[in-house]
Formats: structure tokens, C-alpha cells, sequence
């Protein structure tokens, strides 16, 4: 190899999901996530999934996970069929979330198969039959391969290869990771990749810390071209929307994803409830696996700050949130849409690519009296992205829906931090004058790479390139 290390990006690369990096020097491969590709249409999405060139599974001697959310976790299933047979290093709350998030994606998996080969056999299609993206079986087959790696602790995975891991503040279990490389007649090299990254003074999780030294940082940049609405004016629009739907009986739609952000509405929903100027609707939180994600946040609530042990004060998946009841059957759920109630629904998925959502939005976007929240990112592509853009109406499980809901959004709630907290979380690495690290930006469209990009330059003197997917970085 004629350099001492290259990095291929895997994906997030000019798009903000299927982040992965495989390191390789002349002694060692690692590879760093192997997220799912979301948004976009569904058959480029599966075609992109399923590819895992040029990985080669079984010649890597070890992977490390940032955090557990789909799009940086959701294909490492497929390295088992690849022949993959070393530790996937990470958190222990890590662990504990990747095992949930990754069943419920088997699981997925395999339900869409069955569907759409139960559709072509009633349509008279002669295609081969439809195969999941991976199966319940490859994910049990990974599972042990987990290897827990707290915070702040060095850890040789390879050849020349070794890791710590910094709070990243971003989901419980979070983490950037610093990687010291050192190759055999070459100066060592410190690599960091930021994961995502979340933002400073927020409840429940504690404030990224940032590694102080790198010669070369990968960094998020999905919101690299601004900084979101300051966080006590979200609340505020949160407070507006939930109680104008309260006093008017109506009710509310919240995509939400199952980790991080529903717990976040529940802690808020929490505060707005307890001082009783706002009558209460009934609080649904549709998604069983947010239902068993608080829980682990309650395992977890050591690793939390001191607003997250609220969340588990009586041991249920709510804490003592009386007024949130978790709605676990599919058969429940659909029940919710037989009548008009009043309620505020929070469900999966945060991008409305899947999830339960879909059926509530299929039966509510329609009407009148219905407010559609909007609480995190949308991807270009997505069915959010087309309901904030102003869609007329948008395909939903294959029926055309008039989009009559009210549209709100709530931009502090992203747990990606703004083009300030990125700016602040480099500069503990390029705000040294005797230190300027070479600087990717990945898991971001191109207007916000090429923002964040000219912010970096302007404040740092650095040129951060944006690289594609499958471009190599070589060091």
C-alpha cells in the first residue's frame, strides 16, 4: 500500500444516511458503522442496502459502532452472511439499543417480503420471490459479536489499531471515536470520526465532549448550514401547538423517532401538563419499541444527566408521565383511527418512511381539525419532506391522501446540534493555531456541506472537502 491508511466512505456522503468507513492500513482492516440507506424511492433505497463492496467481511478484524439509530447500525446484519467472525466495539447502552433496533428491523424485513410476494402471487407476477434485506436469524448471529467499550477508556482492536470513545450527546449510548493508528516506520496518526452529534444543554443526556487532537476528523454536517431555533422558543411553539389542540379538542400526529426524540417530547409534555393551565388530552405513544427504549433509558440512567431519571422515576417505560400510555398491538393501534377523539399521537418512524405512522397519517392527513408535527429532520425524498414542502397531496400505502392537516414544525428538538455547535465541537481539534487537522464532512446534503464548509474555512483556515460515496481518503 503505498500510503500509511486509506478510509473508504461506505455512504452519508453528500446524503445523511448509510453512514460507514472501512479503514485499512498494510496491517489491519476496521470498519467503523454500516448504516441503512433511508428516504428516497424504495428501489434505489434496497438496491444501495444491499450492497457491502468493498467491505469484505471476512478479511476485517474489527468494527466499531457510534450509536444504535438504523442509519449508522441498520446493515451490519449483513456481515454475517459475509463471513464476518471478530467484536463490534461500542457502548454498553449501545448494545443494549442495537439489539432492539435490530430485531425490529429483521423484522420489517422480513414482513415486507412476505407481502410482496403474497402481492405478486395474487397478480399473476412470475418475478423470484422477494427476499429480506437480511433475517431474524442473521441478527441473533450477531448479537454476541457486540463487545462493550465504556467511555473514555483505550482499546486495541487491531494491528496497529486503537479506540476511545467521547460522549457524542447525541442518543443514550452515543459516542465519536478517536482512533490512534500507527503503522510500522510511520508516525502515529490520530483519525476521529464524529458520529452524529448532538447539541449542548438539552435534558436527559448529557454535552458532547469533543477529543482534543486529530490530524484528520470526519464530521457530521447535517445541519452545517444553520443553527436551529433556539431551544426555550421550540418549547414555546410546543406549548402553542399542544395547548391550542387540547383546548380544542383536536388531535395531533407526531412522527417521532423511538429513540432520543420520544423520550424528549415525553420529558416536555411533562412540563406543560404539570402546571394545569392546559387541559389534557390523552397522550398515545404508538411505537413499542419507544415503549422499551425508555426502558433502557431507565438501565441506562447513570450514563444520563439529571433531568433523565424523571423519566423512570416509578418504573414504568413513562416514568411518572401518568397521562402517556403505550399502545402495543398493531390492532390497538389501528383502532385509534375508527374514531375522531381528541389525542396526541407520537409514532415511529421520525422520517414517516415506515412505522405506524403511515396508518395514522393515511387516516387523519385528510381532515380538518388535525395537526401534523413535524419533529425532526425529513429527508429529501421522504413522505415528511413532501408534507412540510406543501404537497397538495402525497401517496400513502399506495392511496393517493389529501394533505388538509395542519403543518407545524419544531426545529430545536433535532438531537443534531446546528452549524454552532459543530463549528464549536472542531474547534477543540482545529482552534489551535499549531493544530490543523485535515477535515471531512460527511452525513449532509451538499448546501449544507458546502455552508459549513465556508464557515470552516472563514473561522479555522481549513479547506474540508466533501467527498462522495465510495471516494477513498488516504492519509
Amino acid at each position: 500500500m503505498g500510503t500509511t491508511m486509506k478510509i473508504t466512505l461506505l455512504g452519508a456522503a453528500g446524503e445523511v444516511t448509510g453512514s460507514g468507513y472501512l479503514v485499512e492500513t498494510s496491517k489491519a482492516r476496521v470498519l467503523v458503522d454500516l448504516g441503512m440507506f433511508q428516504g428516497g424511492g424504495r428501489g434505489e433505497r434496497t438496491r444501495k442496502n444491499a450492497v457491502i463492496d468493498p467491505i469484505e467481511p471476512a478479511k476485517l478484524d474489527a468494527v466499531v459502532l457510534t450509536h444504535a439509530h438504523l442509519d449508522h447500525v441498520g446493515r451490519m446484519p449483513l456481515l454475517i452472511p459475509a463471513g464476518y467472525k471478530g467484536s463490534i466495539y461500542t457502548t454498553p447502552a449501545t448494545i443494549d439499543l442495537a439489539e432492539l433496533i435490530l430485531r425490529d428491523s429483521a423484522h420489517i424485513q422480513e414482513s415486507d417480503a412476505f407481502r410482496e410476494n403474497k402481492y405478486r402471487d395474487r397478480s399473476g407476477h412470475n418475478e423470484p420471490d422477494a427476499v429480506p434485506l437480511y433475517t431474524t436469524e442473521h441478527v441473533e448471529k450477531l448479537l454476541p459479536m457486540f463487545a462493550p467499550l465504556p467511555l473514555d477508556q483505550w482499546k486495541a482492536i487491531a494491528p496497529g489499531i486503537s479506540v476511545r470513545l467521547y460522549e457524542a450527546g447525541h442518543i443514550l449510548g452515543s459516542a465519536s471515536v478517536e482512533m490512534r493508528v500507527h503503522a510500522a516506520g510511520e508516525q502515529e496518526k490520530i483519525i476521529v470520526f464524529s458520529g452524529d452529534i448532538g447539541p449542548a444543554g438539552v435534558p436527559i443526556l448529557r454535552d458532547p465532549n469533543p477529543p482534543k487532537h486529530a490530524d484528520l476528523v470526519f464530521v457530521e454536517s447535517t445541519y452545517g448550514d444553520r443553527d436551529h431555533r433556539p431551544l426555550d422558543q421550540t418549547v414555546a411553539e410546543f406549548r402553542r401547538v399542544i395547548t391550542e389542540a387540547s383546548w380544542n379538542k383536536s388531535r395531533v400526529l407526531m412522527p417521532a423517532f423511538a429513540v432520543g426524540r420520544t423520550q424528549l417530547i415525553l420529558h416536555y409534555l411533562g412540563e406543560i401538563y404539570a402546571d394545569a393551565r392546559t387541559p389534557r388530552i390523552p397522550v398515545l405513544v404508538d411505537s413499542p419499541m419507544a415503549s422499551k427504549a425508555s426502558q433502557l433509558y431507565c438501565k441506562h440512567a447513570a450514563s444520563l444527566d439529571d433531568d433523565g431519571p424523571a423519566l423512570c422515576s416509578i418504573g414504568k417505560p413513562f416514568g411518572d408521565l401518568s397521562f402517556a400510555r403505550a399502545v402495543e398491538s398493531a390492532a390497538e393501534s389501528k383502532a385509534l383511527n375508527e374514531s375522531w377523539d381528541p389525542a396526541i399521537i407520537v409514532a415511529a418512524s421520525g422520517m414517516c418512511d415506515g412505522g405506524r405512522i403511515l396508518h395514522h397519517l393515511k387516516h387523519n392527513l385528510w381532515r380538518k381539525g388535525v395537526t401534523f408535527l413535524a419533529t425532526g429532520y425529513m429527508p429529501e425524498g421522504s413522505l415528511g419532506r413532501r408534507i412540510l414542502d406543501g404537497a397538495p397531496t402525497v401517496r400513502i400505502m399506495g392511496q393517493t391522501v389529501a394533505v388538509r392537516a395542519k403543518i407545524a414544525t419544531l426545529g430545536g428538538f433535532s438531537a443534531h446540534t446546528g452549524q454552532s455547535g459543530l463549528m464549536a465541537w472542531l474547534g477543540a481539534m482545529a482552534g489551535d493555531a499549531s493544530s490543523k487537522p485535515r477535515v471531512v464532512l460527511v452525513h449532509g446534503e451538499d448546501r449544507q456541506r458546502g455552508q459549513f464548509a465556508a464557515k470552516i474555512r472563514d473561522r479555522f483556515g481549513i479547506e474540508a472537502s466533501s467527498p462522495l460515496r465510495f471516494d477513498v481518503v488516504e492519509i
